[in-house]
């Protein structure tokens, strides 16, 4: 009797849990497909059908490809820095012998991550500025006057310029991570593998890298599915200027679902963004879960 009562409390509690999940994730995501094959008008309320009108209008929007291909750029580099480069130097400080050293350098590199992206973005705002900012003020003492332009404000380097503050900002919590996890593997692999003559380099490809893959895939997902959600970033430092050449899917849509009144229009772009993430996460997740049956 116990034991029935027991399941029936479990089941009651994970039933308000699947209603809450439902109602504020699930419901959302279905209703704002069906909001963008719609035209509203926020002010006046008048809703009319359109159909799939707003989805071949996207794929006949210039900027939207502008924005995609941001996006894409944004995915790539950070994979490269917030993956790749977060584990190798996740991997060089947790080869350090001196655990006071291992602790100075993980909260040198994670203070970024805790500082508000809003004020990162302001910061490095001032530092692109052309006749004040510390970037070009380095160039010209180095020699490297050539260098010099207002990288916000050119439409060649504004994009680049946002993805730099990016890594800087998200750097240290993808090394974070990865130190984590290279604090699990038995130190033993490591001494034995050193007693059999493998040098630094070989201990990294031999023993850290393939029992942090877990890690690994987690933190490429994670990465590519935050760089086409990205939105603040851009958002304080350019606000997809300038002529939109740094837009991104999330500005591209604040643009034309709050600014431009085209709610149906936005819910488009946001079904692509969704669309999008969840490939990516589905095919990081069977790659992931081949390579595991392989091994």
């Amino acid at each position: 009797m116990r034991a029935r009562f027991g399941n029936l409390l479990s089941f009651r509690w994970a039933a308000i849990a699947l209603i809450l999940i439902g109602w504020f994730v699930y419901y959302p995501i279905v209703d704002n497909f069906v909001v963008s094959t719609t035209d509203q008008d926020i002010y006046t309320g008048e809703v009319t059908n359109v159909g799939l009108a707003n989805y071949d209008r996207l794929l006949h929007d210039p900027i939207v490809l502008v924005a995609l291909w941001n996006n894409c750029l944004y995915a790539i580099i950070s994979v490269v820095f917030q993956v790749f480069g977060a584990f190798l130097l996740a991997a060089l400080i947790e080869d350090l012998r001196s655990e006071r050293w291992r602790r100075f350098w993980r909260a040198v590199y994670f203070v970024p991550s805790a500082i508000s992206i809003t004020v990162t973005g302001l910061l490095f705002y001032f530092i692109y500025q052309p006749q004040i900012g510390l970037l070009d003020a380095a160039l010209s003492r180095l020699g490297l006057g050539q260098l010099v332009q207002p990288w916000l404000g050119n439409e060649h380097t504004a994009i680049y310029a946002i993805i730099a503050m990016s890594q800087w900002q998200g750097f240290g919590y993808s090394t974070l991570l990865f130190a984590i996890a290279i604090q699990k593997i038995p130190r033993d692999l490591y001494d034995a593998a050193t007693m059999d003559g493998a040098g630094a380099f070989r201990r990294l490809w031999s023993i850290t890298f393939p029992l942090t893959r877990e890690m690994t895939g987690l933190m490429i997902i994670v990465t590519i599915t935050g760089a086409f959600q990205v939105f603040n970033e851009v958002m304080v430092m350019t606000a997809g200027g300038p002529n939109n050449s740094s837009q991104v899917l999330g500005t591209w849509l604040y643009q034309k679902a709050f600014i431009e009144d085209n709610f149906g229009y936005g819910a488009a772009i946001a079904a692509v963004i969704f669309v999008l993430t969840m490939l990516t996460g589905a095919a990081q997740l069977w790659y992931t879960k081949r390579r595991r049956v392989q091994l």
